[in-house]
């Protein structure tokens, strides 16, 4: 019979602490040494997803670090901070300017993380050497799923991200193409076992920015428009097909419109969690990329 605890053997990391700005304490992983790989989750993920890629990584001689943003996996998730693009932009730019103080970087981008890690690029492109984009979006679009414009409900909303927790367990069923293990769900889940703690998963459904008067459109239409600014970085796109959220159309919108010299990989069989599916076939990808 698998325990709540049989996820902790696939993450057997050191857990580490930064004080933000606001006074709240944010998780990150800081493992291996050599050239910095900085790995950004998305939402109702946390650092979690990244412990295969952490374990290659270090072997492969990188120095892997991964935060959970605030409100996620074990950092503080206080109930009352905004839980916008810009303060986790703020929080990731403390840890790796203050904190760890990293002149230059390797980053690895999916879903939120592709918001927050291209607002860090796209303030100081000069610290940026390669970029990896999954499964993400770092633009303004109204391509938004129903199922996920449910979660942003006042009340409906709570009631189901927060009192059923039900993004975190229909992410579980959806998101990747394949059936989880029992350990793997387990450490998905671990983080949000309450209301309180299921507090940055809404929050983060509800700062889609869908229209110019929401508090993120503002923050989102700069990081687009500076995009420019990292176009001659060596950059990849390694997408899950079957992903109903962001969809190849946003792959196909970063290859076009913004990226069109990026290497780019798509997987047929591949979905959300697309290192769920395919980390076998995608790791080496990655770190060969990066190795270059």
């Amino acid at each position: 019979m698998t325990t709540n605890n049989s996820w902790r053997q696939l993450y057997p990391f050191q857990s580490r602490y930064q004080t933000t700005a606001g006074g709240f304490r944010q998780h990150y992983l800081d493992e291996g040494d050599g050239f910095p790989l900085v790995m950004l989750h998305g939402n109702p993920t946390w650092s979690f997803m990244f412990r295969d890629v952490i374990q290659a990584g270090k072997q492969a001689g990188r120095r892997c670090i991964a935060p959970d943003h605030l409100g996620c996996g074990f950092s503080d998730k206080p109930q009352d901070w905004p839980y916008h693009l810009e303060q986790h932009i703020n929080n990731l730019e403390q840890l790796l300017d203050q904190e760890l103080q990293l002149p230059q970087m390797d980053l690895l981008l999916h879903d939120w993380g592709g918001g927050i890690g291209m607002g860090y690029a796209t303030r100081h492109p000069e610290k940026i050497r390669r970029i990896i984009l999954m499964n993400t979006a770092a633009y303004l679009s109204d391509d938004c799923p129903k199922r996920i414009v449910l979660g942003r409900c006042p009340f409906l909303g709570a009631f189901l991200v927060r009192g059923l927790n039900a993004f975190v367990e229909m992410a579980l069923i959806m998101a990747p193409a394949k059936a989880l293990s029992p350990a793997v769900k387990a450490g998905y889940r671990f983080p949000y076992q309450s209301y309180r703690d299921r507090i940055a998963t809404q929050r983060f459904v509800q700062d889609i920015p869908l229209r110019p008067s929401h508090p993120s459109w503002e923050t989102l239409a700069e990081i687009e428009n500076r995009l420019p600014l990292l176009k001659d970085k060596k950059i990849m796109l390694c997408w899950g097909e079957k992903d109903f959220c962001f969809n190849m159309r946003f792959f196909e919108r970063w290859k076009k419109e913004f990226f069109p010299a990026a290497e780019a990989h798509s997987y047929p069989t591949a979905s959300h969690y697309l290192l769920e599916d395919k980390p076998q076939e995608i790791i080496p990808l990655l770190l060969d990329f990066l190795q270059k």
